[in-house]
């Protein structure tokens, strides 16, 4: 079973205390597998002490846990509770490491840099041995997180119908949340004032991707808060965008009509599984991530039968080298347990076979640019770690922030170390030329 992004219960409603933080207890009622330490045998939490001291001692890092100095040398990790942690990762593998966080047991001065060495070096964390057996230890993703039509809808309000009024004090004013396209020659010196701008560059390249004008018929899928569709209706087309967000769908249809543009864009709560029409364009920024390794094959059918003849799609898409996704597939993870229900990130490879072995479409380009998206995330987590007391205004309590900002911690560290990428991508019909 997995837990709600912000526990159980509605934030800023207390329950149970339970174990201590920096800040008071932690809510035993909202974050029950953060203030439980799980049983764990000796002989796994010992089997669990050899893995873990002969990965960290392997590794660019300093760690201290126990008396013991571990590492190669680097950032440094220090682990408060040995005990505490041994026993979740012993128990939950990548979910016990991000809880043992949450609960206060390691913490690290640069989070980030810390890491980015554990993403650098996921190939190799484990024994082969263990490796083969990944299927006997590793925690396996829940049936009740299948992006059926009903699991989809209940996986993506449980990360984006959070509130509105949360993503607004990370985000720019253009609400994005997806990976902005900074001038390359500026990227590494990039700032909060450069962000929107980066954010409408992005949006304008999958504009240009899939070839929208006026009179362009275009289905969005992945709605957001709207940039997107209010772009496209600026350059004159007409556009069909849908989400399962409740709170997106709301927010979008006002910044929509804010904008003028309310006789060219329709909003709706819609799965993309019952969009019915023809389109001459098909967007979607960072949503195949949700649908799913299971239902790729139906989304790029649907893509295929909705795009009239000659018309282009273009995607966002999150990536990973394919090596690493085929090893994770079936993988519970601490991000689907708290952040992304449902989520399997593809690989480049995948998403171009899947579209050759299902349907017409054929790649027709493909550009990465994940060290934007590094630099995206480190200024939505300066916003956020900036704005803690207003976040915390809205009722989201500190295990909450903790948690968020190392789930930015967690993405930005993918993007350093090259373990993720993120990839613009257009398609069209077989015969349909660029």
């Amino acid at each position: 079973m997995s837990t709600s992004v912000s526990g159980s219960g509605t934030p800023g409603v207390s329950g149970a205390p339970g174990l201590p933080g920096p800040r008071g207890p932690i809510d035993a009622g909202r974050w029950p597998d953060v203030v439980a330490v799980p049983p764990c045998s000796a002989a796994r939490r010992a089997a669990a002490r050899i893995v873990v001291r002969q990965a960290l001692n392997g590794l660019p890092l300093q760690v201290t846990m126990g008396g013991e100095r571990l590492g190669t040398g680097g950032p440094l990790m220090e682990v408060h509770d040995p005990d505490g942690f041994l026993r979740r990762i012993g128990t939950g593998g990548l979910v016990g490491f991000g809880e043992s966080y949450m609960a206060h047991e390691w913490d690290a001065r640069d989070l980030v840099a810390v890491l980015a060495v554990f993403a650098e070096h996921a190939a190799t964390l484990i024994p082969p041995s263990l490796q083969r057996l990944r299927g006997l230890w590793a925690p396996r993703k829940p049936t009740g997180q299948r992006n059926t039509p009903s699991g989809a809808q209940a996986n993506i309000r449980h990360h984006y119908d959070l509130s509105n009024d949360l993503f607004a004090l990370f985000l720019d004013a253009s609400m994005s949340y997806s990976s902005a396209l900074f001038d390359p020659s500026s990227l590494p010196s990039a700032t909060w004032s450069d962000l929107e701008t980066a954010q409408h560059r992005k949006i304008d390249r999958m504009l240009d991707l899939c070839r929208v004008g006026p009179g362009t018929r275009l289905l969005e899928i992945g709605t957001g808060w709207g940039a997107l569709a209010i772009r496209a209706a600026a350059r004159g087309a007409s556009v069909h965008s849908v989400t399962l967000s409740a709170e997106q769908r709301d927010l979008a249809r006002e910044r929509v009509r804010a904008a003028g543009h309310e006789d060219r864009v329709r909003i709706e709560l819609c799965d993309y599984r019952q969009v019915r029409g023809s389109y001459d364009a098909i967007a979607s920024v960072e949503m195949i991530e949700a649908v799913g390794a299971e239902y790729w094959p139906t989304f790029f059918r649907a893509l295929d039968s909705l795009l009239a003849p000659g018309g282009s799609v273009a995607l966002q898409a999150i990536t990973m080298p394919h090596d690493r996704m085929l090893a994770s597939l079936d993988t519970f993870t601490w991000v689907h347990k708290y952040i992304f229900p449902g989520g399997q990130l593809p690989s480049v490879r995948a998403l171009e076979e899947t579209a050759r072995s299902h349907t017409g479409l054929r790649v027709t380009a493909c550009d990465g640019f994940g060290a934007h998206y590094a630099r995206t995330l480190e200024l939505w987590r300066e916003r956020f770690a900036e704005q803690d007391h207003a976040v915390g205004d809205l009722g989201f309590d500190p295990t909450f922030r903790r948690m968020w900002d190392f789930y930015l911690a967690y993405s930005e560290a993918g993007f350093r170390s090259g373990y993720l990428d993120v990839h613009q991508i257009q398609l069209t019909g077989e015969g349909a030329g660029l």
